[in-house]
């Protein structure tokens, strides 16, 4: 065999057929997060796994499953085999990769189509099977996907260093390109066949091949035709058998074929096979080419094959590099799925100070923690909802925001309820009481795993920047341990897990022990518990244990190490609120959680009875009532606190207003001005049409009257116009002088000058009182002002329209001119009501067009149209004067005049 041109060759090599492994590369290979992993002893991995199984890491792990994409990614997450960082910087190293993922999902998410878990078909390769074109054709595609995303990073990295954290894992890869070319250069992947060009023997023998089927086929269908002919078949027929070319020919005329070899013959018997004579040596040598290509493909796959051994150890590496961009995307998706935040660590001296403003340092600050299972559980449900958007858009929209704010206002209970986790610098261990059924162990459970989450490179859906110390491991005894197979009992189970806990526990461990030593004599419990804590606080990072031991939060007076908290318990309501009270301890309220369940009362009478005998002096109530007291003054300062915060952000709402006015005065100013003349023009267009109208009868009278009665035409006319101006220019109206200021009464709703406010207009908003004071608005804001320190607004109309009553009297006088000039045409009266009024203002150039042409077409002839365009741009007021000068019936038009400002009158034909 011989590859083409430059690839290696191999002349007329047997077919390769591994016995051994081949070679791996000497390429120094090495992963992160395997390198300088600690070796666990087999009792620590032990109690790793359980922990982890405690805290249900694996369905965790699975809620991930979704956002990988990649076969070999949800592998992993399936089976609970995402990366946890060994160390603090390899945890750190798991945080930077999601942020990064985050950072280039902001331009589009990765493609990972094409990429395949070959695996399976690296180890054949490498235990010497002979791998198919279909398994090297999917190596190919997955080398080439591979190199894909690495380019696709390389292009976002180059505007940014945030992406350096995911080149980094890719940059040591090998992507096998030679080996990708081969392939390519051997096989269409798209056709699955072996080229011709994949060797020079296997070009020959095909090219020889084609020719040989070319002579065979036609030499066979020029006998299959002259045996048709002879009536020996009913139709020319060339097939092959036992891998041989033939032709098909009755019994009863084999002879037609004297040298034949009957090769079959039909079920019936009729029809036989034959190979003719002619034939015998073109199919001998058909089978012999057939026989070489074959054994030259597979030797094209065999070397192939070898290739694929050879680099089977860089592509598996290049496959975990793949396998940990794609987990770093999924934990990137699910952070924004959950509304995660990233969580930074705090070092040995506590360097995050309280989010509450405390003068003190916290190792462990972690606000609104929600258990990421049932986050999750919950998220699932909304998304089941009939018109619910899917939660895996991972977008947070305003919607969203006011719909929390709306939900948060009215009160309703989130679930599941986040939880603050607040533990001091130099607390070693936190005594956690409360009542069952509390929040106690998901509260311990929810610490756990956002420790877990953290190493892992996973956000943690909290508030803020959670901050908690890095833990080598995180072991807890958590549920029942009982065995009859160990023959161990409750407490000896437990007592036996603590046991192995004491023993691998390091001082950057976390412990978390539930119901510490429960399960046997009260008083030997408490002895036992105090002694596994005081081992606990020299020998661990941080211990969180719960107990209904309430001589263990004690241990606090004599040991700073210690902290209590308490899970809070509404009275009034008899249910647990699942809130921590971080430096409290608490009751375990069993005989209120009895009688709420529905105990009879004697039962539990009888019952306190007993607590008060046991508990000397009644220190149990005592405790219970100063607990209350405490919640009940708790509960009181946050009500203060809100309804603070809520004055203060009426207060600052008002401020923001107020400043915001005081900015757009002059705005204001001109909007008035601008609503004051648009009043003027209004009284002055009713004024015009009332006059007009006067005008309309005095024309119409004057045709049918005598030369006689013209004069008292006129001066019915004139009088009419002089009442009519004499109302719109009453004295009532006229501005008050100064001198008149003192007798000046504001009334309700009236708009007036305020001087103290810098002559500034101002609305009347209550009527004056009898000490001589006024109740006005300004804006948003009311105060009451003295009647002295009021004025009245002058108003410009009243003289206007004292000035329009010469040109008024003129127009009249101009009427009666051309009325004696005996006008030939006589249009109606020029009088604006709804009928002749074409109104259009807010409409586009096209529609104000089409809508006027309407209108004059629809119009009576020799009548008068009223077109309304408005000031604006001028835009319609440009087409409706061009629509007027060229429609065919409008016989003229007036354009506005002060009288009619936005309006043109036009006549019709």
């Amino acid at each position: 065999m011989e590859l083409s041109n430059h690839f290696v060759s191999i002349k007329k090599s047997p077919i390769l057929i591994f016995t051994t492994k081949a070679p791996f590369s000497t390429k120094a290979l090495t992963k992160p997060f395997n390198s300088h992993s600690p070796k666990l002893t087999p009792l620590a991995h032990s109690l790793q796994l359980e922990t982890l199984k405690t805290l249900e890491w694996s369905s965790l792990c699975n809620q991930l499953t979704p956002f990988t994409s990649t076969s070999m990614g949800q592998s992993n997450t399936r089976n609970a085999k995402i990366p946890i960082g060994k160390s603090k910087e390899e945890s750190q190293k798991l945080l930077d990769q999601t942020a990064a993922a985050l950072a280039v999902m902001e331009s589009g998410p990765l493609n990972f189509s094409g990429i395949e878990d070959i695996t399976r078909i690296l180890d054949s390769a490498v235990s010497g099977t002979l791998l198919t074109v279909g398994e090297l054709c999917a190596v190919r595609r997955t080398l080439r996907a591979a190199r894909a995303v690495l380019e696709r990073l390389k292009v976002s990295g180059d505007c940014s260093e945030r992406y350096a954290p995911l080149l980094e894992i890719l940059q040591n890869c090998s992507f096998e390109i030679e080996l990708e070319k081969k392939v390519g250069f051997c096989i269409d992947c798209n056709l699955s066949k072996i080229l011709d060009r994949a060797s020079e023997d296997l070009e020959v023998i095909r090219s020889e091949r084609k020719r040989n089927m070319e002579n065979l086929d036609r030499l066979l269908k020029r006998i299959s035709t002259h045996i048709f002919k002879a009536g020996g078949i009913d139709k020319p027929l060339v097939t092959k058998r036992r891998s041989r070319l033939c032709v098909g020919v009755r019994a009863s005329h084999r002879y037609l074929i004297p040298d034949g070899v009957v090769l079959n013959v039909s079920s019936s018997g009729v029809t036989y096979f034959m190979e003719p004579g002619e034939a015998v040596e073109l199919n001998n040598l058909e089978v012999m080419l057939s026989d070489s290509e074959k054994a030259e493909e597979i030797a094209i796959l065999s070397f192939l094959t070898s290739e694929i051994a050879e680099s089977a150890r860089d592509i598996k590496y290049m496959l975990d590099g793949i396998i940990e961009v794609d987990l770093a995307f999924a934990r990137a998706a699910y952070a924004s799925w959950m509304n995660g935040v990233r969580p930074i660590w705090t070092s040995e001296g506590c360097g995050g100070i309280s989010s509450s403003g405390g003068d003190y340092l916290l190792s462990t600050d972690i606000e609104g923690i929600q258990h990421p299972l049932l986050c999750g559980t919950s998220r699932k449900h909304l998304s089941n909802i009939p018109g619910s958007n899917s939660l895996n858009s991972m977008e947070v929209d305003e919607e969203n925001s006011m719909l929390d704010t709306e939900k948060s206002s009215k009160n309703v209970p989130e679930f599941p309820v986040p939880i603050n986790i607040k533990v001091k610098c130099g607390t070693r261990v936190v005594v956690i009481s409360g009542p069952n059924t509390g929040g106690k162990t998901a509260s311990m459970k929810t610490l756990g795993v956002a420790s877990l989450m953290s190493k892992a490179g996973l956000y943690l859906p909290a508030k803020n920047t959670p901050k908690l110390p890095w833990f080598d491991f995180v072991l807890a005894d958590i549920g029942d341990h009982q065995s009859l197979e160990q023959n161990l009992s409750t407490f000896s189970g437990h007592i036996s897990r603590i046991c192995k806990i004491l023993e691998v526990a390091s001082n950057e461990s976390l412990v978390l022990i539930d119901e510490i030593c429960s399960g046997t004599d009260p008083s030997e419990g408490v002895a036992l518990s105090t002694s596994i804590l005081h081992y606990l606080r020299d020998h661990v990072n941080l211990a969180v244990v719960t107990t209904h031991y309430a001589d263990l939060s004690l241990l606090k007076d004599k040991d700073s190490r210690f902290e209590n908290a308490a899970m809070e318990f509404s009275l009034e309501t008899l249910q647990p609120t699942y809130q921590i009270l971080w430096g409290c301890t608490g009751d375990s309220n069993a005989l209120s959680i009895a009688k709420s369940i529905g105990f009879d009362s004697n039962i539990i009478e009888r019952a306190r009875k007993w607590v008060e005998k046991l508990v000397p002096e009644k220190q149990q109530e005592r405790s219970g009532i100063l607990y209350q007291s405490l919640l009940e003054e708790r509960n009181r300062l946050e009500a203060q606190a809100r309804k603070s915060a809520s004055l203060h952000r009426e207060i600052m709402e008002l401020y923001h207003e107020i400043q915001a006015e005081a900015e757009d005065l002059d705005g204001r100013v001109k909007a008035l001005m601008a609503k004051e003349t648009q009043l003027v023009q209004l009284e002055l267009k009713a004024a015009n049409s009332q006059i007009e109208t006067v005008v309309q009868n005095f024309e119409n009278q004057l045709r049918k009257a005598s030369p006689d009665q013209f004069n008292s035409l006129i001066k019915k006319s004139e009088s009419a116009i002089a009442s009519i101006v004499e109302a719109y220019c009453s004295s009532d109206s006229l501005p008050a002088s100064e001198t008149d200021t003192s007798s000046y009464t504001p009334k309700l709703g009236e708009q007036v000058l305020v001087k103290r406010l810098g002559n500034k207009l101002a609305t009347v908003v209550e009527a004056p009182r009898d000490d001589e004071s006024v109740l006005v608005q300004y804006g948003k804001i009311r105060v009451r002002m003295k009647k002295s320190d009021i004025r009245a607004i002058k108003s410009e109309k009243k003289s206007k329209a004292t000035i329009l009553v010469p040109s008024l009297k003129r127009q009249v006088k101009q009427s009666f001119s051309e009325l004696n000039k005996d006008e030939e045409v006589s249009y109606g009266p020029r009088v604006q009501t709804s009928k002749n009024t074409v109104d259009l203002r807010g409409m586009r150039a096209e529609e104000a067009a089409l809508h006027l042409n309407m209108a004059i077409s629809a119009r009576e002839p020799l009548s008068v149209i009223f077109v309304v365009h408005g000031m604006g741009t001028g835009a319609v007021k440009e087409c409706a004067l061009k629509v007027l000068g060229q429609h065919p019936r409008v016989a003229k038009y007036e354009p506005e005049n002060p009288m009619n400002f936005g309006c043109t009158v036009a006549y019709i034909k």
